[in-house]
């Protein structure tokens, strides 16, 4: 089993960290611009919940069928894969506050490639050095909407 990591820092409060990623336009919103996602059934973040999507790599969709769990309020949830690329996707957001201001946002993965031809795939995709990429990426743009994106909106009158 392979397991992947990323911690980083965000200036905003847990709250507002937890209500971004309860959002529906979260995952749209934390995808690379090379990658297209298109939505077949989302439900509202909650226990059990489902996602069902297909990734967009160009011209080739894959399809991911995720379930909601360990859902809590302001420490995060686990999404695992029940169907799709790999043997096994299992991905923790975890939330700790830090203080009123800073909160700490830790996505733990534990991944597992298919065998076969589908595994050559999966392993190019979602190799070590691809998921750094895409979870610096997520990091910048989860600060840009939560650190930025207020800061505008509470300069206007």
């Amino acid at each position: 089993m392979n397991r992947f990591e990323h911690r980083f820092l965000v200036q905003a409060p847990i709250e507002k960290v937890a209500d971004f990623h309860r959002d529906t336009r979260a995952l749209r919103r934390l995808t690379p611009p090379p990658i297209w996602v298109q939505f077949h059934h989302l439900e509202p973040l909650a226990e059990n919940s489902i996602a069902e999507f297909s990734l967009w790599f160009g011209p080739f969709p894959v399809r991911w069928r995720a379930l909601h769990t360990q859902v809590h309020a302001l420490q995060g949830f686990t999404d695992t894969q029940v169907q799709g690329p790999l043997r096994h996707w299992r991905h923790t957001h975890s939330f700790q506050a830090i203080d009123d201001q800073t909160t700490q946002i830790t996505e733990t993965i534990e991944y597992d490639y298919p065998s076969g031809w589908k595994g050559v795939f999966a392993r190019l995709l979602y190799s070590p050095l691809a998921l750094r990429l895409l979870f610096l990426y997520r990091q910048w743009v989860t600060r840009f909407w939560l650190e930025r994106k207020s800061l505008s909106r509470s300069n206007q009158p």
